[in-house]
């Protein structure tokens, strides 16, 4: 039986996670594929001594002791960030080391300079556990979806962001309290930007357009909004509307143009990821061939994160094993079918709107902003105006009819001007019930 050996920079909680998948899953994983995958060497920041069940495992500080290791077949990089893990993948490559990685943030910035040195070097590289945590959508896109034109992705893909909008949906607390809850719970980040403002959710979605359309896109790209300015009576007013409120990544396939999207976004109760609660990830597609699919599970977490680098690793030793490395390309179409295309401009885009106005207690005010909203073409569906009791400024929330966001932002700009406004505007987009 041929043995795969690996080594892991980093033994935090996706590192130590992974380590506990493969050794637990030992016995199964050799009887579904006749390779015996043993881990060797771990590459840790500072001295220390792992657990006593991996008392077989070479823990070092020296990156040289993997990269020159002939033994070693794969090198599994989970520090995360930009460096030194770029340059660790780089130069695991350059020794003839396959890699596996769950570092979305880099593969978004650097993704085409690693696949192509990947390719350069004659080896692999494995990333289903960059997206969406346990959730194989990665190979869904790379093998099971290889037969279908792509024409649409809409995802929830950070579980802070889906936790605290759910905590606010169900309990009615507001944003910043529900922030401090998931971060005494551990879902979110002493420093929660990158999940709160989308930014982690856009590094994901490059991913997933990239393979998807076979096309080039970098975080840089994404039009990106997060929640920090959603208020609980937003969800209120929200679900007045039959909608909930979630944090989207969306994109759609044009032909010669695609949208690639990350902000927030009422969607229809009927939809289903109107109810992806928690801190959980789900990702919808729809193929020209195979029409709407929905993928649901954790999307972090130590042994979710774990399983799916597991699978790249059980992937590549396989391929090792028979001789077959790079069987399934790893951007999923050929790199020389990757193709720069059109990124539609936000600007551009045709969508219903929630406008939260937040006005003087006067008269004539629903008229004025009604004024402006018509001289900029956006039409008004409805209306929810509430009275306020306690103060002299009262809620207006409108819901349009298609309205096209350069226009949008037009109008907002002259209304939030108005001496009648005592607060920015508002603005969430709608998703069509069709979508």
């Amino acid at each position: 039986m041929k043995t795969i050996q690996l080594g892991i920079i980093g033994f935090g909680t996706v590192g130590s996670g992974t380590a506990q998948v493969l050794l637990e899953q030992s016995n199964r994983i050799t009887r579904r594929t006749g390779v015996h995958i043993r881990l060797k060497t771990v590459l840790v920041r500072s001295p220390r001594q792992l657990p006593p069940e991996f008392a077989d495992v070479t823990v070092t500080c020296e990156p040289e002791d993997l990269f020159n290791d002939p033994d070693i077949d794969i090198i599994v990089e989970l520090i995360g960030g930009i460096e030194p893990a770029r340059t660790y993948i780089l130069t695991a490559m350059e020794h003839g080391k396959h890699v596996v990685t769950a570092n979305k943030a880099l593969l978004s910035e650097c993704g085409m300079e690693i696949f192509k040195a990947a390719a350069r070097n004659n080896v692999e590289i494995g990333f289903e556990g960059s997206v969406a945590g346990g959730i194989p959508v990665i190979k869904t896109f790379k093998e099971g979806l290889v037969a279908n034109r792509i024409v649409s992705i809409m995802g929830i893909l950070n579980g802070t962001a889906n936790y605290i909008l759910s905590q606010m949906t169900e309990h009615g607390l507001p944003f910043a309290e529900v922030l401090k809850d998931a971060q005494q719970k551990g879902y979110a980040e002493a420093d929660p930007t990158y999940d709160i403002e989308g930014i982690d959710t856009a590094h994901k979605l490059a991913i997933l357009v990239t393979l998807a359309y076979g096309v080039e896109v970098k975080v840089d790209d994404i039009a990106v909004e997060g929640i920090s300015h959603i208020e609980a009576l937003d969800i209120d007013l929200a679900r007045e509307f039959g909608y909930r409120i979630k944090l989207l990544a969306i994109s759609h396939n044009n032909g010669n143009d695609f949208e690639v999207r990350v902000h927030p976004t009422l969607v229809p109760e009927s939809h289903l990821l109107a109810s992806i609660n928690g801190a959980f990830n789900s990702v919808h597609i729809q193929g020209d061939m195979v029409g709407d699919i929905l993928l649901y599970g954790p999307g972090a977490g130590k042994l979710a994160t774990g399983s799916a680098v597991t699978a790249d690793i059980v992937d590549i030793a396989r391929n090792i094993s028979h001789g077959a490395i790079n069987r399934v390309s790893c951007l999923s179409y050929l790199p020389e079918f990757i193709e720069a295309r059109k990124i539609t401009p936000i600007s551009e885009l045709k969508c219903s709107y929630y406008f939260r106005f937040t006005t003087l207690d006067q008269p004539a005010v629903l008229a004025t902003i009604a004024g402006i909203l018509g001289k900029f073409n956006i039409s008004i569906e409805s209306v929810i105006q509430k009275s306020n009791h306690k103060g002299k400024t009262v809620p207006i929330v409108m819901r349009t009819y298609g309205a096209v966001e350069a226009s949008v932002v037009e109008a907002l700009a002259e209304i939030d001007k108005l001496p009648i406004v005592a607060a920015e505007t508002v603005k969430i987009r709608i998703l069509a019930q069709g979508d």
